[in-house]
């Protein structure tokens, strides 16, 4: 099921009172939403996908007229449209457009007379009528008011579900496959360094939205995908720059949606404009996703814009900018030319594999007494020794380990970073952050001498 609109008619607060929570990008200024957002609507016991898409404007050109064409193929996909219209504003011209488009589509299509927030606001919304269609719906996205009819009529006007191989009616993994669940890869960077477009390169369609303008993707927008038989979730993400840089509320929130992707992937892939290399700002989103504790790769984009002569230099200054990220592979691509844009998956899925390894407790501390045999730590304050017991693995992605030690604040930083490389060296763990936390031994309690046990006895007899 789509929906449809003109710009500022309430779509994306639909969107989230249908599927749960907020997923969408809502703010009171015409063209938040750029590109098609999908979501899953339960109503009973019928599951279906939600298209949330642009405001749609027939004359509209530049960045709105790409968002049109967005729109269109939402249309193509859908079996059923919901027609949402501002019952405030009334009838316009441009509804009266979008009304004609949807008739040639030939889609059978539902009205909702957005904003009707109460029986006075019912009149109003009867003049949608006026488009040609025979259902019209008063709804209030804001309240809930009047969702659960809209929501009845939905259900009983959609196919039966085509479920395919593998896969549900909604697109979903099956229960069979959902253990294990897509790699979820998210891409992130500056704005205008190129993520949509590599996202389009990869999928083989105009998915999200591409266009020369910075900041043309607002919305987090998620794509399931499946490459050389696994399956990924590809995340297009809003371009992020320096907070003082924002300079508008929607710009804000689209950069902490952005944020919290890395919270929820397996993999991060820092976009960088290859022309320009690793910036201060894409160093401090290199620490966000250090942070974040994440599988990383470092995506150079527009190789074809850059002569073969510099780009040698371009990935050694890169590497220089984020040598805190050193463990992450640098690739080279152009969403153009699609070199090396395919790479990407198999670097994603390799990183992730190494972020999920498992070393044994007894292989680890083999290794851990060989390090400490060839380099012990170094004496701490007050010439305090160190001592490094034993260690075990606590978690994966990243790949945490625990280390017993006499002294933890006396391991010197230098020293947990060579542990830390020599950890890289006999397991890998490319492309992914290695944690390791120092805990204090826990001694053995000193039994009482037996002088002190032959007093108690003495004091209890004497007590009887």
């Amino acid at each position: 099921m789509a929906l449809v609109g003109r710009p500022n008619v309430g779509k994306s607060s639909l969107f989230n009172r249908l599927v749960g929570g907020r997923p969408a990008l809502v703010e009171d200024v015409p063209g938040v939403t750029r590109d098609r957002r999908y979501g899953v609507a339960d109503w009973g016991p019928v599951h279906f996908r939600v298209v949330d898409t642009g405001g749609l404007d027939p004359s509209a050109a530049g960045i709105l007229g790409a968002m049109r064409q967005q729109t269109l193929r939402a249309l193509d996909e859908a079996d059923l449209v919901v027609f949402v219209v501002d019952a405030r504003e009334g009838v316009t011209a441009v509804d009266a457009d979008v009304a004609r488009v949807l008739r040639q589509s030939g889609r059978p299509v539902l009205i909702a007379a957005n904003k009707v927030d109460s029986d006075r606001g019912e009149a109003t919304a009867h003049e949608a009528f006026s488009l040609g269609f025979k259902e019209v719906f008063s709804v209030s996205a804001s309240h809930g008011r009047g969702v659960n009819t809209l929501l009845d009529a939905v259900v009983s006007r959609l196919p039966p579900p085509k479920p395919a191989a593998g896969r549900d009616a909604v697109g979903a993994p099956s229960t069979a496959d959902a253990e294990d669940g897509p790699l979820r890869l998210a891409f992130v960077g500056k704005p205008n360094v190129g993520k949509s477009s590599l996202v389009n390169c990869l999928l083989g369609e105009e998915r999200v939205l591409v266009h020369d303008e910075p900041g043309t993707t607002r919305d987090p927008i998620d794509t399931l995908f499946s490459f050389a038989g696994r399956e990924y979730v590809l995340v297009d993400t809003a371009g992020m720059r320096r907070r003082r840089a924002i300079d508008t509320l929607t710009e804000h929130v689209a950069a902490k949606m952005a944020r919290d992707q890395l919270d929820r992937c397996d993999v991060a892939a820092l976009v960088i404009d290859a022309r320009m290399g690793a910036t201060a700002e894409d160093a401090r989103l290199a620490s966000l996703i250090e942070d974040s504790g994440r599988a990383a790769l470092v995506v150079l984009n527009k190789r074809d814009l850059v002569g073969r002569a510099d780009i040698d230099a371009k990935v050694e200054a890169t590497r220089e900018t984020l040598s805190f990220l050193s463990y992450a592979p640098v690739l080279l691509t152009s969403a153009v030319t699609r070199g090396g844009v395919t790479s990407i998956l198999a670097d994603a899925t390799r990183v992730f594999d190494q972020a999920s390894r498992r070393i044994s407790t007894g292989e680890l501390n083999k290794l851990i007494e060989e390090i400490v045999a060839h380099k012990p730590p170094p004496a701490g304050r007050a010439g305090r020794h160190v001592r490094l017991y034993y260690a075990t693995q606590a978690g994966i992605r990243p790949p945490t380990f625990f280390v017993s030690t006499n002294h933890p604040a006396e391991v010197a930083y230098p020293y947990r970073r060579f542990l830390v490389n020599q950890l890289r060296k006999a397991y890998g763990f490319d492309g992914t952050p290695v944690r390791l936390m120092f805990r204090a031994h826990r001694q053995k309690l000193r039994q009482a001498p037996p002088g002190a046990r032959k007093s108690t006895k003495a004091g209890r007899s004497r007590k009887k």
